[in-house]
């Protein structure tokens, strides 16, 4: 695939925005503010920066991208649409009985996706694994994974933080989606992470912190990633819960709230219009 230009990208997440909205709204329900906050970083990752191929999607010598935090699927789900793994219209039947696209990634029914995810705090983990695997295999491919704040939390956390930065894994590289809210309200609120750089320096990893919606930086952030060969690559990004959207952004009740036909015709307006 020719490398896409930033322009590209930006256009790209606006389509799986549009699309994770439809199938939420297709749904009845699901988690439209997580899944927006992350879809800049999920592209950049399939479109620019990860060795995948849709007609060969089990490979060997894959990236591997492991969603941790597993509710805010539908931006995985567009983001493998839109990249050629399957027909858009199919992620339509989301959360729909017998549906291969379940609420939160199901390997069992969608063998493309890494893991099952949905226990916050354990997809970090399988991330770990599958990059201390291809260590030990001498397998070149890297292992990108996507967590939340509120997931950050979790014990389990920071048991694979220490873990991972003591076996100095360097071809694994982990996205922090900050968009500071989570389903009880403010992460501050509920149980404040920061200082969290520090934090994670202390667990010997390298870390970037970036505007998780300025695609330029999400690339440099990425490349830089790329180019550290003794530590794991932690990139906080400072997002927006609901993002594209106006009356969605930071407005906790759209963690998991679907939109109705008229929300869903507004949100669409305003992602064509570029609004936000």
């Amino acid at each position: 695939m020719t490398t896409p230009s930033i322009n590209d990208l930006k256009k790209q997440a606006q389509e799986s925005r549009k699309l994770i909205l439809r199938m939420l709204y297709e749904a009845g329900n699901g988690h439209p503010g997580g899944s927006l906050s992350a879809i800049d970083i999920i592209t950049a990752l399939f479109f620019g920066e990860m060795n995948v191929d849709p007609k060969n999607p089990l490979k060997n010598d894959r990236d591997r991208f492991v969603l941790s935090k597993g509710h805010g699927v539908p931006a995985l789900y567009a983001t493998l649409a839109h990249r050629g793994y399957f027909k858009p219209e199919d992620t339509l039947t989301l959360r729909k009985l017998g549906s291969d696209f379940q609420g939160h990634p199901d390997r069992v029914r969608l063998p493309i996706v890494e893991a099952s995810t949905g226990s916050l705090g354990q997809g970090v983990s399988v991330a770990q694994g599958l990059a201390m695997a291809a260590k030990l295999d001498g397998n070149k491919a890297r292992v990108y994974c996507l967590m939340g704040d509120g997931e950050a939390q979790e014990g389990q956390v920071w048991e694979f933080l220490m873990s991972a930065g003591n076996y100095k894994l360097s071809n694994l590289c982990v996205f922090l989606d900050s968009n500071k809210y989570q389903i009880d309200g403010k992460v501050s609120d509920v149980m404040d992470l920061e200082p969290l750089e520090d934090k994670i320096k202390a667990f010997k990893w390298n870390v970037i912190r970036i505007d998780g919606h300025d695609m330029d930086q999400i690339v440099g952030a990425l490349k830089k990633a790329r180019a550290e060969t003794q530590k794991p690559t932690m990139i906080i990004a400072d997002t927006i819960k609901g993002k594209g959207v106006s009356f969605m952004e930071s407005v906790n009740k759209w963690h998991g709230v679907s939109p109705t036909k008229e929300e869903l015709e507004q949100a669409l307006n305003e992602i064509d219009k570029g609004v936000h």
